[in-house]
């Protein structure tokens, strides 16, 4: 027995619907049709629709006709993480009104923003949704829809992380060969969650102008992080932030307690800059109105796509602003320090900061610092 459904929002975005399908544009039989009383919106202050009653309104979608059990899996499987479930409706179509069924929010769980325009997020968000849709199908039958709820908003950071990736950085001494000359085909075995391990084969032109090998290999697929080390230049002072790490702790460093810049991964749509403001607010309690940027920099690029927004924070500074910060829903455990910079340099110098970016930043503001200091 075949299904009905009634599409509004992101899955009238063809590629998207093509990829949770699982098959081609050409495999699926789809119509324009008409929703009377009801109309959609964006829901305010996030990057998806929903749809709600209104009297009088006439709602344009798509009709996808045709749909046996795994495709009405597929697509709950991937609407689900956004708590979105079906419902009953007529339709309008060319022929008459049938019956079909509708992707209905949780009532109550979101508030109606502006009109929806297709178009609009297409263009803002089409990238990022292909990309995180992607992993989420790539676990349907193997995780349940409450997982891929939990782990959605961090597969739209690794689809957001793309997106900043593709403003690049200057080639004047490297090579400028495109990325596109390289071939590249990802295998099956991995892992994915928060974290995600690719494994793949990789070819590409070398320097003598042939073509390398056919290699396996595997890369950590990470996020984009924006890092901030905030200076108070009259004082000459900068804050340190201290928590356990696991990789010292794994590696059997017998003192696994780091000394960072504050840092947090960049949400999706958020500019790192402005992750940076909101992670020095929830790790340190400061409000940061005045960020410079510093450097960026892919901290391990032999095997991790882990990238670095970082920034200067000019603020005042301190020792009453030392204490223990952190959100509990992220078990954060976090510790202050106000110190001087020379302190801070002596502490790079004798290992104590064995952290590579706080050191790559303090380095950075030591030869910069007079630029920021009263005369």
């Amino acid at each position: 027995m075949s299904t009905s459904l009634f599409f509004y929002g992101t899955l009238c975005h063809i590629p998207l619907l093509e990829l949770v399908l699982g098959r081609t544009r050409d495999e699926i039989e789809i119509s324009q049709c008409e929703l009377n009383d009801h109309f959609v919106s964006w829901v305010k202050d996030e990057s998806f629709p929903m749809i709600a009653s209104q009297s009088g309104a006439i709602l344009r979608g798509l009709l996808v006709q045709g749909l046996n059990e795994d495709d009405v899996a597929r697509l709950r499987f991937y609407e689900g993480g956004f708590d979105y479930d079906l419902s009953d409706v007529r339709i309008m179509t060319p022929t008459g009104e049938i019956p079909a069924l509708v992707f209905f929010p949780e009532p109550g769980l979101w508030t109606a923003g502006e009109p929806w325009e297709l178009s609009d997020w297409i263009e803002a968000w089409g990238d990022v949704s292909l990309s995180a849709a992607r992993e989420v199908m790539e676990q349907f039958g193997k995780k349940s829809v409450q997982d891929m709820a939990q782990l959605l908003p961090f597969l739209r950071a690794r689809g957001w992380a793309k997106h900043l990736a593709k403003t690049g950085a200057p080639s004047s001494l490297r090579r400028d060969t495109s990325s596109s000359a390289v071939s590249l085909r990802t295998r099956d075995e991995g892992y994915a969650g928060f974290f995600r391990l690719d494994t793949f084969d990789v070819s590409y032109p070398r320097f003598d102008g042939t073509q390398s090998d056919t290699r396996e290999r595997a890369a950590f697929v990470a996020y984009d992080a924006a890092l901030v080390l905030p200076y108070d230049p009259a004082r000459d002072l900068v804050m340190l932030i201290e928590q356990m790490r696991y990789g010292p702790l794994l590696r059997g460093d017998p003192a696994p307690w780091i000394l960072e810049p504050i840092a947090g991964l960049v949400d999706a749509g958020e500019a790192p800059i402005e992750a940076a403001r909101r992670e020095a607010v929830e790790e340190a309690g400061l409000n940061l109105s005045d960020i410079r940027p510093m450097l960026q920099t892919y901290p391990s690029p032999g095997y991790s796509t882990e990238f670095f927004h970082c920034f200067l924070g000019l603020c005042d500074l301190d020792p009453s602003l030392e204490g223990v910060h952190g959100l509990a829903s992220e078990n954060e455990d976090i510790r202050t320090h106000v110190v001087s910079f020379e302190r801070a340099m002596e502490l790079v110098d004798n290992g104590e900061i064995n952290g590579g970016p706080t050191v790559m930043m303090l380095l950075w503001l030591a030869r910069s610092r007079e630029d920021f200091r009263p005369i």
